[in-house]
């Protein structure tokens, strides 16, 4: 539970420039609210596990039962979701890509489009990643990478949805990375389109969040301590238009990057697309 967020092995790994500094939370509540918080989201917790066995049990609704799930959690947590953009109704066999801040990002997605997701092999338990249908990564072997694509590949062939987050690390949601290309390859050869999603948080007051963020040296604990306490975060789905898969992953990459606007410079301040004001 304790893992940190970015590691360091071969110099290929991804890397955020992103440290606590870049993270904030609003206001305090009084004590008394914040135990009172925390301790019915607590309850809330034992509930899901309790009930999670169900979800693991193949059957025609199991889809929606992991979706209930995802949302549960980000209720646990005093995330609400919105959506917005195209339309995601029966998509398959289609790879879902977007920015990446938070181990909160497979649940907000899985909220809307529940499927595989390519997430650290340390990040969730086994009984989470049977729920959740994670594809295992090790970031820090690059050996592994060849065999989880061909696995993503085999997915969407089976039409399958899978999601994944290219730029290969957590940022703070104010500072953005660049997508990889390596990940795209599976839509390549699996002959599948890419949906991008624009994924971000916000305070009940519009500012864009970093309270979800999980970058630097921040712990799992600390990083879910943190957003247990706050008392509202808002989770925002822009959905993109879908893209072809082409035969160049360079310029797919580019392409689904360019979607979503990542990498592209934000400063406090700043208004987005949806009028909200960025602010660290």
């Amino acid at each position: 539970m304790n893992a940190p967020a970015v590691t360091t092995d071969h110099a290929w790994l991804p890397r955020a420039t992103c440290d606590s500094s870049c993270v904030g939370v609003a206001p305090a509540s009084s004590r008394l609210v914040v135990v009172l918080r925390v301790t019915l989201r607590v309850m809330l917790v034992v509930l899901l596990l309790l009930g999670a066995p169900m979800a693991l049990v193949p059957w025609r609704g199991q889809m929606r039962v992991r979706q209930f799930y995802c949302r549960m959690v980000l209720r646990v947590f005093g995330v609400r979701i919105s959506v917005s953009g195209a339309p995601i109704r029966n998509l398959r066999g289609v790879l879902v890509v977007g920015p990446h801040m938070s181990w909160l990002d497979v649940f907000s997605i899985g909220a809307v489009l529940p499927g595989w997701y390519v997430a650290r092999a340390d990040m969730f338990g086994e009984l989470t990643q049977r729920l959740l249908k994670i594809i295992p990564i090790e970031r820090s072997s690059l050996r592994q990478l060849p065999a989880v694509v061909e696995t993503v590949a085999d997915r969407l062939r089976g039409g399958e949805t899978v999601v994944a987050f290219p730029e290969g690390t957590t940022w703070c949601g104010v500072a953005c990375g660049s997508f990889y290309p390596a990940m795209f390859q599976a839509a390549i050869d699996a002959g599948r389109p890419v949906q991008p999603l624009r994924l971000t948080y916000h305070h009940v007051d519009g500012l864009i969040s970093t309270a979800p963020a999980f970058v630097g040296d921040d712990t799992l604990a600390a990083a879910m301590r943190r957003l247990i306490t706050q008392r509202r975060t808002l989770a925002h789905v822009h959905v993109e238009s879908l893209q072809l898969p082409g035969a160049d992953r360079r310029g797919l990459a580019r392409r689904c990057q360019s979607a979503v606007g990542v990498g592209v410079g934000r400063r406090p301040g700043q208004r987005s697309d949806r009028g909200h004001v960025l602010a660290a």
